[in-house]
């Protein structure tokens, strides 16, 4: 046996049947993705049996500003080439406003960035973002009309709805709840969200993004949220999820987050 092949140098671990490598690029200062996303993919196995292992680069990023956004956005080709030495099976780039903050239809190049720089590094795999991610499941849902909660101050916020509204989807309603620090993101209650959900203009809406950011803390609130507004109630890492799993030809059985994961189909609006 050579020293290469000790300190496995020669290749990644071989892929074992029944399992899956996700990898993410996310924020350095990021703290949310690296849980939901395992949480989701727990309960994924948990129903299916195939089990999942998350394999992350970060980009820095402290302050969610344009300036630090568009910084980051410059990072992901090395980040896409750094976490493709995993060989892994599907790449999510979880930093949803740093790809909007490059206006309507920023995903499909950022998506494409990082598509070739795993390729080119000898690993290709099908690529996701968490902005690409959120609009095309709105899109694929029939979302016309959305309500949603995002943490960035307003103006990052408006360019959240001018990205979105830019795919066609009206946005009725957005309410900021004005975060700027990344890890202060990462600390707010999401028990907060099913309150603020009933405060959002929501008369016409065919679903609600309950949270635009990757960062700010959903989960533990997207299936109350959902059951009582009676609107299928979408997050950033829901999104993601679900194109993560799609992208690996998986049918989502995920319980306690939302219809869009529960594999029974998408809840039907009742005024729909």
């Amino acid at each position: 046996m050579t020293t290469a092949d000790i300190t496995c140098e020669t290749a990644p671990e071989p892929k074992r049947p029944g399992m899956s490598r996700v990898g993410l690029i996310v924020p350095s200062s990021n703290t949310t993705m690296e849980t939901e996303l395992p949480e989701l993919f727990r309960r994924q196995a948990e129903a299916t049996g195939h089990k999942y292992t998350f394999h992350s680069a970060r980009a820095g990023m402290k302050k969610v500003t344009r300036e630090e956004l568009l910084a980051m956005v410059g990072k992901a080709a090395d980040c896409a080439e750094a976490v493709s030495d995993a060989d892994v099976d599907v790449i999510a780039y979880a930093c949803l406003v740093a790809v909007m903050a490059q206006g309507p239809g920023a995903h499909e190049g950022s998506e494409k960035v990082i598509a070739d720089a795993a390729a080119g590094n000898g690993h290709p795999a099908p690529v996701t973002s968490s902005a690409g991610a959120l609009v095309r499941t709105l899109q694929e849902i029939g979302a016309s009309k959305v309500a949603m909660i995002t943490p960035y101050m307003k103006p990052l916020t408006k360019m959240v709805v001018d990205y979105i509204e830019g795919s066609g989807i009206t946005v009725l309603d957005a309410i900021s709840l004005e975060v700027a620090d990344n890890l202060e993101v990462g600390c707010l209650d999401p028990q907060n969200l099913p309150a603020l959900a009933r405060s959002l203009q929501r008369e016409g809406a065919d679903a609600v993004v309950l949270s635009a950011c990757v960062q700010m803390p959903s989960l533990a609130a997207v299936q109350a949220v959902e059951d009582e507004l009676g609107l299928p109630v979408i997050t950033a890492a829901t999104a993601t999820t679900y194109e993560v799993l799609k992208a690996l030809g998986h049918q989502p059985a995920i319980t306690g987050a939302g219809s869009l994961l529960s594999g029974a189909g998408v809840l039907t609006p009742a005024n729909s």
